[in-house]
């Protein structure tokens, strides 16, 4: 009973961090973009994202980042059996990869904050897809689990980054007319 409950708190705060990491890095676009404004304008912006950033990443994604990986820890140790398992193996190394991808955006923010970030607003938007793809893979290895189901998985991870790239360049497109 207490591995399920232990399940259900995973779950919940690896939401809650995905949502903060999906939207930390939307606020970087925007925090970005705010400096083609006039500079009285950019500098009550980057005041305002300095906040709304700083609020969401130590009050929500970093503490939802600590709970999730705590209770995946719980569930490892409460059935150790798991760490057999092939798809807990690339699952580990995925979650390994989404905790990169947290610090490293953490440094942007800091970046942002001093204001001496070079990330274009089109690079964070690429940046903000490979949180989505890292995502998708943790779900597959999860859920598909056997080797050659994995096989059309990484086949259907590799279609929707490809896709996710065309659409961001195409919406840049758009944003430019």
């Amino acid at each position: 009973m207490l591995y399920l409950y232990a399940k259900a708190v995973h779950i919940i705060f690896v939401i809650t961090w995905m949502a903060g990491l999906f939207y930390m890095v939307r606020l970087f676009i925007y925090h970005t973009e705010a400096k083609q404004k006039p500079e009285k304008e950019y500098h009550v912006l980057h005041r305002q994202f300095m906040i709304m950033e700083s609020k969401l990443w130590w009050i929500i994604t970093t503490p939802s980042m600590y709970l999730a990986v705590l209770a995946g820890l719980t569930m490892l140790y409460l059935a150790p059996g798991l760490l057999k398992a092939g798809w807990m193996h690339v699952k580990l190394v995925f979650v390994l990869g989404l905790v990169v991808y947290h610090f490293i955006c953490q440094r942007i923010m800091f970046r942002l904050r001093e204001e001496t970030s070079r990330w274009t607003s089109l690079r964070l938007r690429l940046w903000n897809e490979l949180a989505t793809v890292i995502l998708f893979a943790i779900v597959f290895a999860v859920v598909l689990k056997s080797a050659v189901n994995w096989i059309y998985g990484v086949v259907g991870l590799l279609v929707l980054a490809s896709m996710l790239m065309i659409a961001v360049k195409w919406y840049k497109k758009v944003r430019e007319r």
